[in-house]
């Protein structure tokens, strides 16, 4: 390896900007090539943050044939995924965002491939990484968890008509819709912090957003109830319909001792515990910069302890949001692991 880590991107959009202004803070990264099916769209990429001479393609092959990496930024939709197959071939690490497809076999097949190659790997459930989500992991290592509750709450999506055919977010078969792509979040933060959930069963709202775009076809709001491992229950939930104010990002864990309260997209905590003055962690507004710099020093050091959620684990959180899909259609409970 050179003595910068020289990184490609394969998807361009809002996700790829957000990772590529943490890095480009970072001494040791030299971004040099960015892949799009939108080529003008990596163009704009590589002009604002590329390395000088770096490489611009729309398609993921071309780029790793022609380029040499040290370690590949995955940012694409759920249902796009492929590109991490190019990079285990050639044994190139690989970030990829949240969630981490939308096809579980394909998945699980990536997953294996993983493990036979031994490539390092990082999912973007950037969370992991707070120092409040840490504390209370500890604590909860020690007092149970008994009760969750939490989850999205965001309005109705505003899409201009000759925005719509872009806007894969809103389409069931490209995104998953908000619970598997959103909520995946949530979901990956009580699997972190109270353990491995291992049945869900979900209840979806439809039909009450109106006009939003000939295409819409996603929840209106899901609800999405848990069993975890310990015999503890929850509730998740999703909802774009709320436009009258108020919702946002929350989580609440309830356990013996300790209660836990996330608020906000930067899960600032209040932790509240007997016996104890309250507790209060904001959350760190430069998350993408700390989960970044962990994976590019993991490449770097060769060190996989770094990383907080590798493919395999990201795996799992997939299983989870993907059951709750199929128990919207069913109407009944689905049990994880998925077989």
């Amino acid at each position: 390896m050179s003595e910068k880590v020289r990184i490609g991107f394969v998807g361009c959009g809002g996700i790829a900007v957000a990772h590529l202004k943490a890095l480009v803070k970072n001494p040791n990264v030299e971004p040099v090539a960015f892949c799009d099916v939108n080529l003008e769209r990596a163009r704009s990429l590589a002009s604002q943050y590329g390395a000088a001479g770096a490489m611009v393609f729309n398609n993921a092959d071309e780029m790793f044939r022609n380029t040499v990496l040290d370690a590949v930024y995955i940012c694409v939709p759920p249902f796009a995924h492929g590109a991490e197959f190019e990079a285990i071939d050639r044994g190139i690490p690989f970030f990829v965002e949240k969630p981490v497809n939308l096809y579980f076999e394909q998945a699980r097949e990536i997953a294996a491939a993983v493990e036979r190659k031994r490539v390092l790997t990082s999912v973007g459930y950037m969370n992991r990484y707070r120092k409040g989500v840490q504390r209370v992991r500890e604590l909860l290592s020690q007092d149970p968890p008994i009760l969750v509750l939490g989850g999205w709450i965001g309005q109705t999506p505003r899409i201009t008509p000759e925005a719509a055919i872009y806007n894969w977010w809103i389409v069931k078969e490209k995104s998953g819709g908000q619970f598997h792509e959103q909520v995946t979040h949530t979901v990956d933060l009580v699997r972190f912090v109270c353990g491995e959930i291992v049945e869900v069963q979900a209840y979806p709202a439809k039909g009450f957003n109106k006009g939003v775009a000939p295409n819409y076809n996603i929840e209106d709001a899901s609800v999405v109830n848990i069993k975890l491992a310990n015999g503890a229950v929850g509730s998740l939930w999703a909802s774009c319909s709320a436009n009258g104010g108020g919702g946002g990002v929350s989580l609440s864990i309830y356990a013996g001792n300790t209660t836990a309260l996330f608020t906000g997209w930067e899960h600032s905590l209040r932790l509240l515990r007997a016996g104890v003055e309250p507790e209060e962690i904001p959350g760190e507004p430069n998350i993408f910069e700390i989960e970044d710099n962990a994976f590019i020093d993991a490449v770097r050091l060769k060190d996989a302890s770094r990383i907080l959620c590798p493919y395999s684990d990201g795996l799992k959180t997939l299983e989870v949001t993907l059951a709750a899909n199929m128990s919207m259609l069913s109407g009944q409970p689905v049990k994880v692991p998925l077989k």
